[in-house]
């Protein structure tokens, strides 16, 4: 039933009716509601030598159990609106930021969509659920036991410089954490370039490295520069408990440890550092573009893998591969999240691009193979110049 009140415009069914009712359900405004959250920063928009941002994405409300652990969206319509004026748009947000309850409200009340059990119901100002009550009912969602609610629950790491993730950090983080919880112990993220790998699982390192769960940790990747470079930034806050692996330098009274596949593995067998560990030593291993050597079955790095093969192992990727020799998904199994370069550039926190086709001489005068030239597997190449058409459809570098 509408309360008979005079027209207002969305800002006062906040200030008046839905802040006071969420404050009465038992949320703290200053810790665990955050109004006007923004998401997104906007496409770039190119024109030219303009440029210009697309609108950004906000949920008036997004409301958290813990730091980023999300539970619920509250969007509100001034009162000339129905009460679920704002499931739609709700539903659209909740959707992008892996949350699972909806809310709508114009003053009257509240309309909710639980996303677990596609329901909704109306609800009065002063029935809004509580945080404990949205939590239980998340847990039971999620199939959440109670022994995997410790390592869920664990906090992010907050340095004072106030960073913080981006939503699809947070979401990639907290699914992997999930995943691990319930004993999965192959995991992909597939991730966009650019858009914060390294430190995504930086988070997940820590918050399972806290919480005990994780003792002693692997990072893998295949340059020098990135493993330098993640120990001087997004890793330097675990101090004397990092240490990089190479040749020279094996020590075990570490927790964490960073090390180039390289490195860890060469053409004679007491190159093979990795075998220096014992094969339960680590816990966890996180490999770095994974999609590299991992992915192939009879790779020199796939061994390292193998051989670690009772650690919880996570594999990071912009570009997954799946071909006739190398599968990223075989090993890990389908992503927990994917966060794409389309995905990316929508939100604006990826520039779109521009392809330039540069012709070459065989682009111009075409390609004719040497008579009885094959391919890779052994087929004969039909005699013929091919041009631009082929190498667009049949040809394969």
């Amino acid at each position: 039933m509408s309360i008979n009140k005079k027209a207002m415009s969305e800002e006062d069914i906040k200030m008046k009716y839905i802040t006071p009712a969420i404050k009465k359900a038992g949320w703290d405004i200053k810790a665990q509601v955050r109004a006007e959250y923004t998401f997104t920063d906007g496409r770039i928009i190119v024109r030219g030598n303009l440029v210009a941002r697309g609108r950004r994405k906000r949920a008036d409300y997004l409301l958290s159990y813990k730091p980023n652990m999300p539970l619920a969206i509250i969007e509100a319509k001034d009162n000339k609106k129905p009460m679920g004026a704002g499931i739609q748009q709700g539903l659209e947000y909740a959707e992008i930021l892996d949350i699972p309850f909806i809310y709508s409200s114009n003053g009257d009340g509240f309309i909710e969509h639980d996303r677990f059990t596609g329901k909704e119901r109306e609800l009065s100002l002063d029935e809004f659920p509580g945080p404990n009550e949205l939590w239980e009912r998340y847990k039971k969602g999620k199939g959440i036991q109670p022994h995997e609610e410790k390592i869920i629950e664990e906090d992010y790491f907050f340095d004072m410089s106030g960073k913080s993730p981006r939503y699809y950090q947070r979401v990639a983080i907290n699914r992997a954490i999930e995943a691990i919880a319930k004993g999965q112990d192959r995991i992909l993220l597939v991730m966009a370039t650019g858009t914060g790998k390294t430190y995504t699982a930086f988070q997940i390192i820590y918050r399972l490295w806290k919480s005990r769960t994780k003792k002693r940790i692997l990072f893998l990747a295949d340059r020098n520069i990135l493993v330098d470079q993640t120990m001087a930034n997004d890793f330097k806050h675990f101090g004397d408990k990092m240490i990089k692996v190479n040749r020279k330098n094996v020590s075990k009274a570490h927790e964490i440890y960073l090390a180039l596949y390289q490195s860890m593995t060469g053409s004679e067998e007491w190159q093979d550092i990795y075998k220096q560990f014992s094969p339960d030593f680590f816990d966890l291993v996180i490999i770095d573009e994974c999609h590299r050597g991992s992915a192939k079955d009879n790779s020199a790095w796939r061994e390292v893998l193998e051989y670690f093969s009772s650690a919880t192992q996570i594999g990071l990727t912009a570009t997954p591969k799946e071909t006739k020799d190398v599968s990223t998904s075989n090993y890990f199994g389908e992503p927990v999240y994917i966060y794409s370069l389309k995905q990316g550039i929508e939100d604006g926190f990826l520039a779109p691009y521009k392809v330039v086709r540069v012709s070459l001489d065989k682009d111009l005068e075409g390609y004719r193979p040497a008579k009885g030239k094959v391919d890779k597997y052994g087929n004969l190449i039909e005699d013929r110049i091919y041009n631009v058409s082929d190498f667009d459809r049949k040809f394969n570098t």
